[in-house]
């Protein structure tokens, strides 16, 4: 699942091939396939771990009070911190990418990783605005998730760390993260 995951988060759900994962690993194709009988399927278990581990951060997060810049700028960084490991993409992220290829068992996986981050970022948002109408709220976060989202391609594009930091800063600057 690690080099699954690494593979992935490097070149894409299209370029993961049992072959190479199997070569990586040290096993025979046949041995992934056991596990994992479709490619699909292995998709489908890496982004069910991804969105499990984000929700255990958000969680956690949450959890520990912090000023509302600081809890956006711990949460940013989780984003960042896979462009620092070698100029990786969050992994649902590029999946996201490539959606139109993905498998319907992934994609349910893909979706739930989104409705994890809008939905922390909906509460985040309702505690420092609570009279804001719903539907407001929830527009907002999916906008502030694609926003991050969009930093961390732009930013890998260009293989720029500090792309991110600046794009970052900007939203802050803007008020996109109030």
């Amino acid at each position: 699942m690690a080099a699954a995951r690494v593979a992935v988060q490097h070149h894409g759900y299209n370029a993961l091939s049992f072959r190479e994962l199997a070569k990586d690993v040290g096993v025979k194709s046949a041995s992934v396939h056991y596990y994992f009988p479709t490619k699909g399927d292995l998709a489908s278990a890496l982004a069910k771990r991804y969105a499990d581990e984000a929700e255990v951060f958000l969680e956690e997060l949450q959890a520990t009070p912090r000023e509302h810049r600081a809890l956006m700028d711990v949460y940013t960084s989780a984003f960042r911190k896979a462009l620092a490991d070698d100029n990786k993409m969050c992994l649902c992220g590029i999946m996201a990418a490539e959606y139109n290829d993905l498998p319907d068992i992934a994609r349910v996986e893909v979706d739930r990783f989104t409705a994890v981050n809008t939905h922390w970022l909906r509460g985040v948002l309702q505690a420092r605005h609570p009279d804001t109408e719903p539907h407001l709220l929830d527009a907002r976060a999916l906008a502030i998730f694609a926003a991050i989202e969009g930093a961390q391609l732009v930013a890998r594009g260009r293989a720029d760390i500090d792309a991110f930091d600046n794009i970052i800063e900007a939203y802050h600057a803007t008020g996109l993260f109030d």
